[in-house]
């Protein structure tokens, strides 16, 4: 089997989205309902909310830059901030399984494209795929790593109970 290593650049870029996004998509494993809407910071982050913007940011990132549809006609919030919110509707398998179809959705939206192409529906003016990708790994890491500490926090809480 040949790895990531190996591959064209286009490859190794999604190997590591790829990555992240399950890493940051399986944060919610194991957590109870009021454990993943836990909220332990000021802002509006809890690790379902966290999973629920990553599902938005796919949708920006490989509907809206793509394809050029608004985000009404995407049917997702009009700004990050609001991507955070959970609704009654929102569980730890709805996320998660919204999550995942975005990110083949967006696996689908890039399939034939190259890091060079042009994706035209950015609110910033069109922009290659390679800078797509670099955002979007950076957008994934810095994620995973406010997952891990909330997740850190909210098992260490259960232990001590």
């Amino acid at each position: 089997m040949e790895s990531a290593i190996d591959n064209p650049a286009k490859d190794q870029f999604e190997y590591f989205i790829d990555e992240h996004r399950e890493a940051l998509r399986h944060c919610l494993d194991g957590l109870t309902e009021e454990q993943a809407r836990r909220s332990l910071v000021p802002s509006r982050t809890t690790l379902l909310g966290l999973v629920k913007h990553a599902t938005f940011v796919e949708k920006v990132w490989f509907d809206e830059a793509v394809t050029g549809r608004s985000r009404a006609e995407i049917g997702i919030p009009a700004t990050p901030d609001e991507s955070f919110i959970l609704t009654d509707d929102d569980t730890v398998e709805s996320v998660q399984r919204a999550h995942r179809e975005a990110c083949e959705d967006s696996r689908r939206a890039t399939a034939s494209l190259e890091l060079t192409d042009l994706l035209p529906g950015n609110r910033r003016g069109p922009l290659p795929l390679r800078f797509v990708y670099l955002h979007m790994l950076r957008e994934l890491a810095q994620h995973c790593g406010h997952a891990d500490i909330l997740r850190e926090q909210i098992l260490a809480e259960a232990a001590a109970s």
